[in-house]
């Protein structure tokens, strides 16, 4: 989130509870047995804990899972688990407090790490991304990792994407996955790869002896874009087959037009078999080729 924030949408421009509901029931009936309700923080929407207990009632949906910066999510934990939530995506790019101040402009530490530890108190399944970046949080690397000793989380670093929005400067990729895994290799070098589950986005390492595990994302390379089945619906409406592409239809609007289900599968579907080949094309691709501006708050992470 730019520390200025964003042009906020009218109500009207996003998609409401029941359209979420039924375009979610849509996709679980076309085979989608994973669904991820993303952040920022999901919770500032009043909504979705009433969507995610539909969704967890939803007969199809085999994994449903949170991401989320933690801001607002710990107390919400026991909830969360009652339900079913048994994974949650937890940003957090820093262990040091001040320079989360620097990387977030937001006085959120304290609230974030309450999160890890009631996920951890509870029993659920906790994955930290915690994105590199130059000049920021490089000597947070090694502190990270050590997480996952005591911990049985799973810590993954993230190229920096150049998801900055207008007026904010993306200076490049400083720290590629290559460099991430030489640098945890310079204080553990018995770090060993581990096999990677199917459509993983992440490779995926073990230190003997630890309770959890370290993956790294190559997602400025782009080099699991063959294997990747994700599909993304921004809060308007959008349906992005890759973070890097500019949203190739507005299901919301479909509905609103009142198309009916079996016209939105196909249109879909079509969507789908034209997908760009890999992130790279995508990019390429977008309209007018006018590159990437558009902050990762208004995508989801």
């Amino acid at each position: 989130m730019p520390e200025e924030g964003l042009n906020w949408l009218s109500r009207s421009a996003l998609m409401t509870y029941e359209e979420m509901l039924k375009l979610c029931t849509l996709l679980v009936s076309m085979g989608i047995t994973k669904i991820r309700i993303t952040g920022g923080e999901p919770f500032v929407r009043k909504d979705i804990m009433r969507l995610l207990t539909s969704l967890s009632t939803l007969k199809g949906v085999e994994e449903l899972t949170i991401t989320t910066n933690g801001v607002l999510t710990a107390p919400l934990i026991p909830d969360l688990k009652k339900i079913g939530i048994t994974a949650i995506n937890l940003s957090l790019d820093t262990l040091n407090e001040t320079r989360f101040m620097n990387i977030t402009g937001r006085d959120e530490f304290k609230n974030v790490m309450a999160t890890l530890d009631e996920c951890l108190k509870h029993g659920i399944k906790v994955k930290i991304n915690a994105v590199v970046m130059e000049n920021k949080n490089i000597e947070d690397i090694i502190p990270l990792v050590e997480l996952a000793k005591y911990e049985p989380v799973s810590v993954r670093f993230i190229e920096e994407m150049p998801f900055n929005g207008d007026g904010h400067l993306y200076t490049g990729l400083a720290w590629d996955y290559v460099k991430i895994l030489k640098e945890i290799e310079k204080k553990y070098p018995t770090i060993k790869k581990i096999p990677d589950p199917a459509y993983s986005t992440s490779y995926n390492y073990q230190i003997p002896d630890f309770k959890g595990d370290i993956g790294i994302i190559a997602a400025y390379s782009r080099t699991f874009c063959g294997t990747c089945n994700r599909l993304r619906i921004t809060p308007i409406g959008e349906l992005k087959t890759c973070l890097y592409d500019g949203g190739q239809l507005n299901i919301k609007d479909l509905m609103r037009a009142g198309k009916d289900d079996i016209e939105i599968k196909e249109i879909i579907v079509n969507q789908l078999n034209n997908r760009a080949k890999d992130g790279w094309e995508a990019e390429q691709l977008r309209a007018k080729n006018v590159g990437i501006h558009e902050s990762m708050a208004t995508i989801g992470g």
